[in-house]
Parts: structure tokens; C-alpha cells; sequence
């Protein structure tokens, strides 16, 4: 283990795939705790919510778990975030999914569901549940993000029905076509980072995501 290792939190609120994502923290030499408690979270490196289920559900068990605030100002100090699935979601202003739910709003803009997206055979099914590719929008590089060892292509593993809308095109660290729908699939601004898909249920390439996310939260503890 290194000299100074890397600890993180992640965000425990009852509707979140938490032991594969500690699982694979600790494949990478991160020290990782599932935790509620908003003062292991701001003693951590960085914090991660990961998440299934809808977007109402769980923003109401954040705000059960009195978590909104914290996690808001978590990121306000610049302690690197991580989103996971409806993680990433939750980061968006507002989720629409069985009516209209405020979001963190880490990042702006809304999530809404798959419109009936269509393959070269018809109508896919939603959710989307299975492997798809990761794309790099042309004029971005992935070297400052937990993207780094990827390759623009690169199949990763996804369950879902809705996806985020980013409001500033920017922020959008990755794409994914699924039938004739392109939309976000991972977001990077600043000391945060989110992917809509499940890097630790995405065989070698999704753990090398993990050892680059070390590195990433390991760069900005060192800035």
C-alpha cells in the first residue's frame, strides 16, 4: 500500500449497488467506506454516489438521511465527487421520471427517459441493460479524467431508462448511442466526474477506470 493511500466515501442511502463499487476501490488500492455519516464523508479524499432505482426515490432518502446539504457542500469545497449510474443523475438539476424531482443540482440541466429509441429493426427495449460503447466527443481529451487508459469505443456495461440532459455541452466527458438516440454518458466539471454506466461491473476496462480515478483524486489532493 502506498505511503499516503487514497480514501474514499461512498455514499450509503439505500439504493446503491455499494459492495461491488467498494470491491473494486480496494481491486485499485483505495481504502473505501460505506458510510452515512457526513463527517466520514468530508474527512474522505473523495466521495462516491452510486445508485439504482428512480430518481425520486432516492433523492427523498438523501433528504431522509439529511445528505443534500452535505454532499452540496462537499462540492462547493472542491472535494472530488464521483457519480455512479443514478449517481450521475442525481448530480442534474432535476429528474423527470414519475413527475418532475429536484436534483443536487451540481451540474445543470434535467434527465429524461428513453423516447421510444429505434434500432435498425424497430423499437428497442427500455431500459437499456447490457454493453454499449463509450464514445470521446472529438475535441475532447480523456487524459485529466478516470477515462485516461480508455479507448474512445470502449464497451461499457448499462442498465437504465433515462439519461442526463447537460445544459453546458462542456461538461459532457462521454457519449453513447443507443438506436438513433446519442446522449450524455459521463460528465466531468472541475473536481467532479459521473458516468451513467457500471465500470465495476464492466470486467478490466471498468477497473482500470478504477485505478485511473485513483490517480485522478490522487492529482487534485496534491493541488
Amino acid at each position: 500500500m502506498s505511503e499516503n493511500p487514497i480514501h474514499v466515501a461512498i455514499v450509503e442511502f439505500g439504493l446503491g449497488n455499494l459492495f461491488s463499487v467498494k470491491a473494486a476501490c480496494e481491486h485499485a488500492g483505495m481504502i473505501a467506506e460505506v458510510t452515512a455519516d457526513p463527517v466520514a464523508m468530508a474527512g474522505a479524499d473523495a466521495v462516491i454516489l452510486p445508485g439504482v432505482g428512480a430518481f425520486g426515490d432516492a433523492m427523498s432518502e438523501l433528504r431522509r438521511r439529511d445528505l443534500v446539504a452535505p454532499i452540496r457542500d462537499l462540492a462547493a469545497q472542491k472535494k472530488p465527487l464521483v457519480g455512479i449510474c443514478l449517481g450521475l443523475q442525481l448530480f442534474m438539476s432535476e429528474g423527470l421520471e414519475f413527475g418532475r424531482h429536484d436534483g443536487l443540482n451540481l451540474i445543470e440541466g434535467d434527465v429524461i427517459r428513453f423516447d421510444k429509441p429505434k434500432g435498425a429493426y424497430g423499437d428497442l427495449k427500455v431500459p437499456q441493460v447490457g454493453w454499449n460503447r463509450v464514445n470521446r466527443p472529438d475535441e475532447l481529451r480523456w487524459e485529466n479524467t478516470p477515462l485516461a487508459r480508455q479507448s474512445s469505443g470502449v464497451y461499457q456495461y448499462f442498465v437504465h431508462s433515462f439519461y442526463a440532459r447537460p445544459t453546458d455541452p462542456s461538461v459532457v466527458c462521454a457519449t453513447t448511442t443507443y438506436g438513433d438516440v446519442t446522449y450524455c454518458s459521463s460528465i466531468q466539471r472541475e473536481n467532479i466526474f459521473a458516468c451513467q454506466f457500471h465500470p465495476e461491473r464492466s470486467g478490466k476496462d471498468g477497473l482500470a477506470m478504477y485505478q485511473e480515478m485513483k490517480r485522478w483524486i490522487g492529482a487534485q489532493r496534491k493541488g
